[in-house]
């Protein structure tokens, strides 16, 4: 169970940081604790896993990525986490998924690669592929962006 001051701590970090010298500290006061207490908490949460990961969200064409490509592979399931963690190990690659195939359509794991164009894109494709010896890969890149928010999940 999470506590009612976690969620509020959950609820300020899932925003945009305000560009501040003490971010922490802003947030803090908003929810009432300490600067202290907050960061703290921030650990605790990381640590118990109810926080994956504190990050930086890209926005790719400001800066300066002119291409983005989902990259769908067929790899045998037997190696499918290998193939993850080789894949996700690449510095082009923002996003590394393990999906069911459904129907026609046989890929099932998905990587998000980003480059200053459709061919630096195809290039990373082929790199990947010579590593992992995954030959059997779609490249479909982005054609508009919709939406770039994420989840908000206490408000």
């Amino acid at each position: 169970m999470i506590e009612d001051t976690d969620k509020k701590v959950i609820s300020q970090i899932q925003k945009d940081l305000p560009v501040h010298p003490q971010p922490f500290a802003l947030m803090a006061e908003k929810i009432g604790i300490s600067e202290e207490e907050f960061i703290e908490r921030v650990k605790h949460l990381k640590n118990k896993g109810v926080i994956r990961r504190f990050g930086a969200t890209l926005r790719h064409q400001e800066a300066g990525f002119k291409a983005n490509a989902m990259i769908a592979w067929k790899s045998p399931e037997s190696v499918i986490r290998e193939m993850g963690k080789t894949l996700s190990g690449f510095r082009e690659v923002s996003h590394c998924y393990h999906r069911s195939p459904k129907g026609d359509w046989p890929y099932n794991l998905y990587t998000m690669v980003h480059g200053g164009s459709r061919d630096e894109c195809r290039e990373i494709a082929e790199r990947m592929s010579a590593t992992t010896g995954l030959s059997d890969y779609a490249v479909l890149f982005s054609e508009k962006e919709f939406k770039k928010t994420s989840m908000e999940y206490f408000t």
